[in-house]
Parts: structure tokens; C-alpha cells; sequence
């Protein structure tokens, strides 16, 4: 019987379990593979012992079968594993005594019995017996998938997509699952394919290989990928000859899947979604700028006057013409970096607005962004998707064509992370009559979604663009916005030269090993120590990659193991084990949770009994099944990308030679304009003098510009 598991990897099945074997008081050691396991549950192992150097004893299962407890006391252990919800410790023990071992076949064929209990009502009865319907289907699901060579840990995903014909379908069509399923990607999906015998060069494997390629590059950030770069990719993926690839190509596009299209002189190829997308910006940008402001004709001078007189502020030279510009067409994009009063403009322009009896709506594509317009313009703010009243029943936006927005100015702050497939949404749901103000920093990263929006909309020429260069007095006390202005103009940093505390640092490192046991110093002791600051609640570290020592795996593990280690109860899933009081970070958008991914929250509570934890974002609290905590991971370390549009007290940056694929300005300059009240970077110099002098990123393959310079005349060039 086991009676507890050391290990189980839920991808590979590999497991440490502790068991008793019957008629032996001894406690043993059994190494194997299995897709799942409960203590409580008896196994029959075949294989050999060994003595192993490190751990002693074992015996080492080359065949392991898990077979249903049938004690007493392997039956309650199994109930009060927390693998049902509904059931514990404690009800574990009172449906043994109460029913004995025929206690399954009561949850399974007479659940109304479970009532006869004290503290059973209806709605936990409910649960019981469909989390015991569920863990059988997901039981047979894992089994199958194992036995076609894959793990298992997205079983309880498919289950809850596919239900009882899951085996089923995948058998049908395996590649559907790349598709359908959120963390199963090609790779695993081919697997399964070949396994049930399909043939290497069929076309049905073909065609998921095409949609795997452009989802990659999706995720890249590219809209497109030009045709002969996208047959090359799928043929070395899939090890097919040009012609079997071709055809698949040709079938995707002929069934409308895939979308291809001539322009700027290239062969290219879209997924739908996103050709859709591209094209709806354009021709709502184009559609809005036409006709004249709903609020009127203005002076530019009394305006300014009366902004001034109305809102205590002055308006710089290039604030005003921000403000007349604004006022005086129908779109317009206002950029620039930190401290050169973007937000100045958008309260004052906000003020004369409302002033002239106007409708104004502000929205910006995180909550924290939101939250942040709200403060400065003392006007309501939302997130985009809140705007548009997302509908999770429908899957879709309540507010469109059909049922447009009511305002006469739409205000989009950080603009340069909405990506091309939320833009569209949004545009399509302003009235002809409705203005537009984009406010970004084109200089930063550019979405994490596919599209360069911002960017493309700016360099096309056609929209009126005002940039802000001139950092204001009070902003320019601060280092952290003098030194973010620095980099973005390729000049070295100023660092602080006395003993005062300061708001920005680079602390020297000669190797990735110093930086790493320097970030976790200062992360941990220094910077609580001399700033007051909350090391998990305040403080945010970020890199610039997933892997290595310096990566967001690693440095969260150890951050973890400093900041919350002893924290209970806690629970392990995909890899990650989270407790009470950790950081975590949505890695998906989840439209039902109305959570998106880069949000970052902290677990309140875990109830293992139920299979539940809760996580506060921005004060609000959301559920999640452990079957999905695969949406998040740990966040004391997010990658910078990860970081747009969010803003932190403080700001811990490693940066080391090992990056140098990933040092680019505007991923530097990104991380640093994060922080609030501090920034701290910590490396090598030559890795930040690489980061500052690489201009050259990489440009995404988008296509917005030329469809917007093909079909609009331009209005103006960028100021």
C-alpha cells in the first residue's frame, strides 16, 4: 500500500513512493513510472532491488500497476488524499465508518446515500460525486496518453474539453490537441499521432505542422510569416519533402485557415485571426480620423488658457501643441518616455472635454495601468477588456459594431503593449463620431502579443503624432527617469556618487555566479534593511530570460525558498509548488477569470480538501482548481517582457554576458522605467554597455504600416 509519494512527476509519470508492503512493519522505497497515484492506493511492482549509493535500498519497478485500495485503511487514505474535492481528512474517515469498503460503489451508484451523513448536504454531495466521475475519465485519460509515450500532466485539460469522448477524439485526430488544449504543443501532439500510427508524411500532420510554425512565430510577435520562410521552417520540423508541405499549404489556404496575400512586394501568409485583425485596424483607424471632433471647433489659444487657469498646470511648448492637436482632429497618438508629461496632457485634455459637456472614457490594457490613469486623472478607468464587457458565455465582447462604446473621446493609455487582435476589438467598437488618443512610450517593448500597433501606426504617417522629448524639472530630480532617457539615447548611466540614498544603482558583478548571489542580498536583506520595502510585495526582480542561472525558473525557486519556505499548506502542480503568500504571475489570458496574462497577484489560501486556491489581483480575489494552476507560475522574478505596463516600488535588474542574444535597449530601457522608487541593476558592465549600444532589435513582421500608408493619404509626419 503506498502510504506517501516522495516524488511524482506528472509529465513523465516518474515517482518515489513509500509503501508497505503487506505482513512487513518496515517502511520501503519503490522507484518506477506511473501516470498517477494516491496513497492509500495498493500497487503490484516488477523489477529488481538495488542498493543505491545515496538513498539505500530501493526496489527498482520496471513494471508498476496501481490497483484500487481494498483495506479499510488504505480506503481512507485514498479518499483523504485530497485527489476529490469535497472530500478530507475528516469525511474520509466518517464515510469509512459509515459505509465501509463498499464506500465507492456508494459515491459511484448510490450517492444519495451520502446524505445520511452529518455535515453532507446536497451541494457537497454534488461535488463529490462528480470530482469521482472526473477523476475516473481523467484516470483513463492519463493511462492512455502514457501509454502512447506522453506525460500526463494536461489530462485534467483535455477532460474538460473534450469530457467523456476525449480518448476518442484524440484518437480521431491527435494534431487537434495542439489546437484546443492550453500547454500542449506540437511536439507532444505528433507524438501521440505517430504513436496511434499515422504516417510522417501524411498531410493531415503536415497542416498541424504549418499552423505549430506560425504560432510560433505568433508568439514571437510576428502577424506573418513570409511564405518561402514558412515553407523552409515546417519542412525542417516536420523532416517532409517541398511538395508534400506545399500541398498542405495550399489545402490550409484553400479552406480558409490560413489566409495569403500579396503586399509590400511579398509573398506572405497569415493565420486567420490575425489577418482579420491587421486589416480591421487599419481600416478602423482610417474610418475614425474622418469628419470633425463632436465637442467642436477650438482656439488653440483659449484652450490653453483655460486648461492653465482650470487645472493649476503649465503647459510646456510641446505640451500645448499636444493638447491642440488632440482637440483640434479626430485620432491622434501621443508618445514619449517617462517625466515629459503625457499624463499632464491627458488630464488636461480630459478637463476640456468634460468641461464642453463631452463624453470621455479612459482605458488601458492591465488593471494596473488602469488604476494608475484613474489616480492621475481623477477620471474612471478600465481595462480594455472591461470596457468592452466581456461576455465569457459567448466567448466574445458585448460592445461592438452592434453596440459601439458611448463616449466622444476614447483615451488608450499605454498603447504600445495593446497587441493587433485587441486593438481590432476595440476600434470596432467606436461610433464613426468618436474621437481616439493613443498614449504610449513607443520606445519600450513592443506588445507580448503579435503586432507592433503603436509603432506601425506612428511611422505610417498617417495619424497625427506628437513626441515628447523635454523631461520636466520634478521628473528630472529623479535618476531613474534621467538614466531611462539616457539609454533610450544610447548614453551611459549616471550612478549616484554619495552616501544619501538614492532611487537608482548599478552595483558591479564579474560573473553570472556574483550576480546571483548579490540580486538574492540585496533582494532579500538590503533593500527591505535600508528602504522599508516589502521583499515579496514590493519588490520585483526581472530578467531578461526564462532559462539559466539567471532566469526566471531559477531565481524564483531560490527567492522562494528565502522569502516563503515554510509556508502551509501548499500544493505542487506542473512543476511549481505553491503556498500560502506567494507571488505568482498569469502566464495565459483567462477571459472567464477576466485575468490576463503579465497580472500579478498573491495566493490568500489553499484548501487542498476542495482543490482550490485563491489569489488576489488588485484586490480582487479569483478561484482557481489546482487542474489549472498550469496558467500561472511563481512571480518574485518575471521576465522583463512580462513587465509592460506594470510599475513596481522597486526594480532588481540582473544583467550578464550569458544574455547576450536577449541585451537590446529597449528591453533594458523597458525594465528600468518600471520601477517607481528604485531600480537596481546588478552585472557585468560589459553586459550593459552591450544592452545600451544594441539599437538593432529585432522588427517584427507586421504589415499595419503599409496597409495603412497604401490606403490613407498622410496627414502629417511623425513630430
Amino acid at each position: 500500500m503506498v502510504e506517501r509519494i516522495a516524488f511524482h512527476s506528472e509529465e513523465s509519470g516518474f515517482c518515489v513512493l513509500k509503501v508497505r508492503i503487506a505482513h512487513q512493519s518496515d517502511i520501503t522505497t519503490v522507484v518506477g513510472t506511473t501516470p498517477t497515484v494516491n496513497p492509500g492506493e495498493q500497487i503490484e511492482c516488477e523489477g529488481s532491488w538495488v542498493n543505491d549509493l545515496t538513498y539505500g535500498l530501493q526496489f527498482k519497478a520496471i513494471k508498476l500497476r496501481v490497483i484500487p485500495p481494498t483495506t479499510l485503511e488504505g480506503i481512507e487514505k485514498y479518499l483523504g488524499s485530497g485527489m476529490i474535492r469535497g472530500i478530507g481528512s475528516h469525511f474520509a474517515r466518517r464515510l469509512v465508518e459509515a459505509f465501509g469498503d463498499r464506500v465507492f460503489q456508494v459515491i459511484e451508484d448510490e450517492p444519495g446515500r451520502l446524505l445520511e451523513l452529518e455535515g453532507i448536504g446536497p451541494k457537497r454531495q454534488g461535488l463529490v460525486t462528480e470530482a469521482w466521475s472526473e477523476q475516473k475519465s481523467i484516470r483513463e485519460i492519463m493511462v492512455f496518453l502514457q501509454s502512447h509515450g506522453v506525460g500526463t500532466a494536461r489530462a485534467v485539460r483535455i477532460y474538460k474539453t473534450y469530457g467523456d469522448l476525449a480518448i476518442d477524439r484524440v484518437r480521431e485526430n491527435p494534431y487537434r490537441l495542439a489546437l484546443d488544449i492550453q500547454g500542449i504543443g506540437f511536439t507532444t501532439a505528433d507524438a501521440i499521432g505517430l504513436h496511434l500510427g499515422i504516417p510522417r508524411d501524411s498531410l493531415i500532420r503536415a497542416r498541424a505542422g504549418i499552423h505549430h510554425v506560425l504560432q510560433t512565430l505568433a508568439s514571437e510577435g510576428h502577424c506573418a510569416a513570409r511564405q518561402d520562410d514558412l515553407l523552409s521552417r515546417s519542412m525542417d520540423l516536420l523532416d517532409m519533402v517541398a511538395p508534400t508541405v506545399t500541398e498542405a499549404i495550399e489545402l490550409e489556404v484553400a479552406d480558409r485557415n490560413l489566409i495569403a496575400e500579396g503586399i509590400a512586394g511579398e509573398s506572405v501568409i497569415f493565420l486567420k485571426p490575425f489577418h482579420r485583425a491587421e486589416t480591421a485596424v487599419a481600416s478602423h483607424l482610417l474610418r475614425l480620423r474622418l469628419g470633425t471632433p463632436s465637442w467642436g471647433a477650438v482656439d488653440p489659444n483659449q484652450v490653453i488658457s483655460w486648461v492653465e487657469n482650470n487645472t493649476d498646470l503649465h503647459l510646456s511648448a510641446s505640451q500645448r501643441n499636444a493638447v491642440t492637436s488632440v482637440l483640434q482632429g479626430k485620432v491622434t497618438v501621443i508618445t514619449g518616455g517617462p517625466g515629459v508629461g503625457k499624463t499632464t496632457i491627458v488630464k488636461g485634455i480630459v478637463k476640456v472635454i468634460q468641461a464642453r459637456g463631452g463624453r470621455v472614457l479612459l482605458c488601458a490594457p492591465t488593471g494596473r495601468a488602469a488604476k494608475r490613469l484613474k489616480e492621475s486623472t481623477g477620471t474612471e478607468a478600465k481595462t480594455i477588456h472591461r470596457l468592452l464587457e466581456f461576455d465569457p458565455k459567448q466567448f466574445g465582447f458585448r460592445r461592438s459594431l452592434m453596440n459601439p462604446l458611448e463616449t466622444d473621446l476614447l483615451i488608450v493609455d499605454e498603447s504600445s503593449m495593446v497587441d493587433v487582435v485587441l486593438m481590432s476589438q476595440l476600434l470596432r467598437a467606436l461610433p464613426d463620431a468618436t474621437g481616439l488618443l493613443l498614449v504610449g512610450d513607443v520606445d519600450q517593448l513592443p506588445s507580448v502579443g503579435p503586432g507592433a500597433v503603436l509603432q506601425d501606426i506612428i511611422e505610417s504617417g498617417v495619424i497625427p503624432t506628437v513626441r515628447l522629448t523635454e523631461i520636466f524639472r520634478q521628473a528630472a530630480n529623479s535618476r531613474i527617469i534621467v538614466n531611462a532617457h539616457r539609454i533610450n539615447q544610447g548614453g551611459s548611466i549616471e550612478t549616484p556618487n554619495g552616501k544619501e540614498l538614492e532611487d537608482f544603482y548599478f552595483i558591479p558583478a564579474s560573473s553570472p555566479a556574483e550576480i546571483y548571489e548579490k540580486l538574492l542580498q540585496v533582494v532579500t536583506t538590503r533593500i527591505p534593511k535600508r528602504f522599508g520595502l516589502n521583499p515579496i510585495r514590493d519588490i520585483q526582480v526581472l530578467t531578461p530570460m526564462n532559462r539559466g542561472s539567471l532566469g526566471t525558473r531559477s531565481l524564483n525557486i531560490e527567492l522562494q525558498r528565502h522569502l516563503n519556505a515554510n509556508a502551509e499548506p501548499s500544493v505542487s502542480r506542473f512543476g511549481w509548488t505553491y503556498a500560502r503568500g506567494d507571488k505568482v504571475i498569469q502566464t495565459v489570458n483567462n477571459y472567464d477569470k477576466e485575468v490576463f496574462n503579465g497580472d500579478i497577484g498573491q495566493i490568500v489560501s489553499i484548501d487542498t480538501e476542495e482543490g482550490l486556491l485563491q489569489i488576489v489581483f488588485d484586490g480582487r480575489t479569483v478561484l482557481y482548481d489546482f487542474g489549472e494552476l498550469d496558467e500561472i507560475a511563481l512571480a518574485y522574478a518575471t521576465s522583463i517582457h512580462k513587465s509592460q505596463g506594470s510599475e513596481y516600488p522597486a526594480v532588481v535588474i540582473p544583467l550578464s554576458n550569458q544574455h547576450f542574444t536577449l541585451l537590446e535597449r529597449n528591453l533594458l530601457y523597458t525594465a528600468v522605467t518600471r520601477g517607481k522608487k528604485l531600480v537596481v541593476l546588478i552585472g557585468q558592465r560589459g553586459a550593459l554597455n552591450t544592452a545600451i549600444q544594441n539599437a538593432n532589435s529585432k522588427r517584427r513582421l507586421t504589415y499595419l504600416r503599409a496597409r495603412l500608408a497604401a490606403d490613407g493619404e498622410p496627414l502629417n509626419r511623425p513630430a
